[in-house]
């Protein structure tokens, strides 16, 4: 499987730093920023054909599949952390029905000064909501195939 996000899921050393409120913040900050910009470029590996990233794209049981069998706090929370992360960046891609989506009919109502239709509205939600079950239902099949055919 490789690595996925920046994170091993080999056992590595922890070295541990003290941080004082005031450097914390801005530690965490930078820390985070990280993870979405290593997000960010693997997430637009999917679709470099050359990559064939989609051929990784997986669903609950990658998902699972990426904590460790041995129970580690530091790798629990920096995973939890992960998919958090995860989840913010794609609910803000602009698809009808996810934020990102209403942010862009907002910025059309903003532009224009008229909101879209209502039937269009319904027809985009629609539209968003078959491609987010369609996704759903690819990274799943994607993890059973994998599973059925033994490719880790």
């Amino acid at each position: 499987m490789g690595i996925l996000g920046g994170l091993a899921t080999i056992p590595f050393q922890y070295k541990t730093f003290e941080y004082g409120f005031f450097e914390a913040v801005p530690k965490g900050i930078s820390k985070g920023c990280k993870k979405i910009n290593d997000y960010l470029k693997q997430f637009s590996l999917i679709f470099d054909k050359d990559v064939k990233g989609y051929k990784s794209v997986g669903g609950f049981g990658t998902i699972g599949s990426i904590f460790p069998s041995v129970w580690n706090w530091q790798a629990f929370w920096s995973l939890t952390a992960f998919l958090s992360i995860i989840l913010a960046i794609m609910n803000i891609l602009p698809i009808p029905a996810l934020d990102g989506g209403h942010v862009l009919f907002l910025l059309y109502e903003i532009i224009t000064g008229r909101k879209p239709g209502d039937k269009f509205m319904e027809y985009a939600q629609l539209t968003g909501m078959v491609l987010l079950f369609g996704l759903l239902i690819f990274a799943n099949v994607n993890d059973v195939v994998k599973w059925i055919s033994g490719m880790k």
